[in-house]
């Protein structure tokens, strides 16, 4: 498992988010896959990808790549936001989108492009074992019995 926000960390100690940096840090992540994937590794990368420019370059590099979409309305993503126990990810994100401190938030200030083929669409208000039986079902359906 490929944290985007964990790794970031890592790649950009003090992140300004910026469109270089985040073309750098998907960059970054999506070379960091494809090296596992070669040395046989199924990797699933936890990001949000907003730009499908970023996606594109992983079906291009990794090759055998397919996304899932996690369909969550802006609201309900601010909504949750606070009470999220994601151990790598920035606090108070919406906030800073909201008041003008951070211009960079997907889906707020900066667009957010949907997929165009994802192996499955998953409706966040799902019950959370119901969506993560979908993901399941949609990754062996996908990649079921061609790796490790």
């Amino acid at each position: 498992m490929l944290e985007l926000d964990e790794i970031r960390k890592v790649l950009t100690p003090r992140p300004q988010y910026t469109e270089q940096e985040r073309s750098i840090v998907y960059a970054a992540l999506t070379y960091m896959a494809k090296l596992l994937v070669d040395e046989g590794v199924n990797v699933i990368i936890d990001a949000t990808g907003n730009l499908r420019r970023y996606r594109d370059n992983a079906h291009v590099l990794i090759g055998d790549f397919g996304e899932i979409y996690i369909k969550c309305p802006l609201e309900v993503c601010m909504a949750r936001e606070s009470g999220r126990k994601a151990q790598f990810a920035p606090r108070g994100i919406y906030k800073k989108g909201k008041t003008g401190r951070s211009a960079t938030v997907p889906g707020l200030n900066v667009p957010y492009e949907e997929p165009l083929k994802p192996i499955a669409i998953i409706d966040c208000q799902r019950p959370p074992d119901d969506a993560g039986r979908q993901a399941a079902e949609a990754i062996l359906e996908r990649f079921g019995g061609r790796h490790g």
